[in-house]
Order: C-alpha cells, then structure tokens, then sequence
C-alpha cells in the first residue's frame, strides 16, 4: 500500500496541482489508514467496506470528532478512486460509504474593538513590529490564508491600485482588495523596516524573518499568538480566527456572500455559506429598522 500511496500523493503535486500543505495533510490521514490495514494484515485489494468502517469507528474511539472523522474519509475516497483508476484494485470499498453527519460549526471571530486593540500591540518603531503590524493589517484587510500570506511576493502587490495578486489553493490566481490601512502599513514597512531585515541580501518575498529568509507560518502564528495574550483576548488567536473576523465583519455591514466567496477564494460557495448565520442577523435589523409592522 505504501507505493499507490506514494504514487496518490504525487498525483496530486503533479495533476492536481495541489498545495504542499493539503498534500501533507492526505499523507498524514493515509498513514494513520495504512498503519490500520497493516496490523490487521491487510494489502490494499484486500481491503473491504467493512475496513473502512472499523477504522473510522477506531478515530470516533480515539476521541476524533465528526469533521475530523469525515476529513479522513474524504482523503480515502480521492485515495482509492485513485487506485481504481490506476488499476491498483478493482472495486472501490468507500464507495457505498457515507459521509459522517456534523453540526454545523460557527467560526470563532474576533470583535472590531477586539481586532482595534491587537493592532495596536506590535511596537513599529522597530523593524520586527513594522512587519508584524503590516502583516496582520494586511491579513484583516484581505481575508488571506496564512499561507498565501508569508508566500506574497513584492510583485504581488500593486499599491496604487490598493489590490494584490494571491496564489491559493490548487495554483488559483485570485485579485484581491486591500484596505487604506493595510496599504499604510505595507508601505511603512517596505519603505523602513524590510530593508533592515534584508541585511544587505535580497528576497522576492514582502515579509521576512529576523535574518533577512522569508516569514514562517509557525513563525507568524506564534507572534501572532503572543499578541493575542498581550491584548487579553478572550480566545486563543490563530491566523484563522482573523480570516473569519474579516468574513464575518464584511457581511455584517451589507457584503454580499457572492462577493465574499470571491475574496476568501473558496472554490464553491458552499463553504463560504458557513457565515450566512451573519446574513441572517443582519436581515433581522435591517427589518426591525425599517418595516412598519416590525
């Protein structure tokens, strides 16, 4: 099994055109599925409906929730429609499956006064919080994934027309809007605080670490987190939580879901409708406001 897996998740770098992380994350889910077949002896045309079930039984015991249990599935499905594609096994065992059934899980988001005062924490009279409050203006402003995030490069940006060029998942290209803030903010550091962390070297990306190398997404999540602390926020920060924070505060001021799948580059609107508990509201006020029987 450990070959077509090898072979899946190169599939999915090459044809798929995948990101490295997405592709880490099969390989991870894999591994767990693989380690289960081999205790129980199992090669891969070998392995029945009923091993699909056991193991996803064994995740819910480990004390996996349904998203977590029904991610996993996802990654066997692509795997062994593969692998029946590729003529590795002649029927495809997660077929008949079904999806585990999850509640619908409301993303944490940080309030305008909450998202207020952790801007107002990095020190940007040095080089080091310069970039870190240009880094989570611009984060805030755009809705952008961490990892497109640390992955922008300078020609990525196009300042005077306040958007940037984002490659997200999959290798799609998507312009994005910036607010006046952020722009401000990228434009102090670029200007001050980049060249001092450049150390005399040069890099094709905007943000950079203490030795001149590009910005990690460990790096920027613990700095990020560190923030959190010192602004007493109520929830554990994660670059996550300011993705949804912009979703979530477009929406509430008018923002059509349409327009917001569009920013957050979602390829299917289904996933952006997650925040329509957001629309929901907000068509409640705009009634009581304004209809006389209301």
């Amino acid at each position: 099994m450990e070959s077509s897996v090898r072979s899946f998740l190169n599939y999915l770098r090459v044809e798929k055109g995948l990101s490295q992380n997405t592709i880490l994350a099969y390989g991870r889910d894999l591994k767990k599925f693989q380690a289960f077949a081999e205790v129980r002896g199992r090669t891969l045309k070998q392995i029945s409906r009923d091993h699909i079930v056991d193991f996803l039984a064994s995740l819910y015991r480990s004390g996996l929730d349904s998203r977590s249990v029904a991610r996993h599935l996802v990654a066997l499905r692509h795997f062994f429609r593969f692998a029946q594609v590729e003529g590795y096994i002649v029927e495809d065992p997660v077929a008949s499956v079904e999806t585990p059934k999850f509640r619908m899980r409301l993303p944490h988001h940080l309030s305008t006064e909450e998202v207020n005062h952790l801007l107002a924490q990095p020190d940007t009279a040095t080089p080091l919080g310069a970039r870190d409050k240009a880094m989570i203006e611009l984060l805030y402003s755009t809705g952008l994934r961490v990892s497109e995030l640390v992955n922008l490069r300078l020609n990525d940006l196009q300042m005077e027309a306040g958007s940037l060029r984002c490659i997200g998942k999959g290798n799609k290209e998507r312009m994005v809007p910036m607010g006046r803030r952020a722009v401000v903010a990228i434009e102090e550091y670029v200007r001050h605080a980049r060249q001092s962390l450049l150390r005399g070297k040069a890099s094709p990306y905007v943000f950079l670490n203490r030795f001149g190398g590009r910005m990690g997404r460990i790096g920027f999540w613990k700095k990020l987190s560190e923030y959190g602390r010192k602004a007493g926020l109520r929830l554990k920060l994660k670059p996550h939580m300011l993705r949804h924070s912009f979703a979530t505060h477009l929406l509430e001021r008018g923002a059509d879901l349409r327009s917001v799948q569009l920013m957050l580059g979602h390829a299917d609107i289904s996933t952006t409708q997650i925040y329509t508990h957001v629309v929901k509201e907000r068509l409640k006020e705009v009634y009581k406001q304004h209809h006389p029987r209301a």
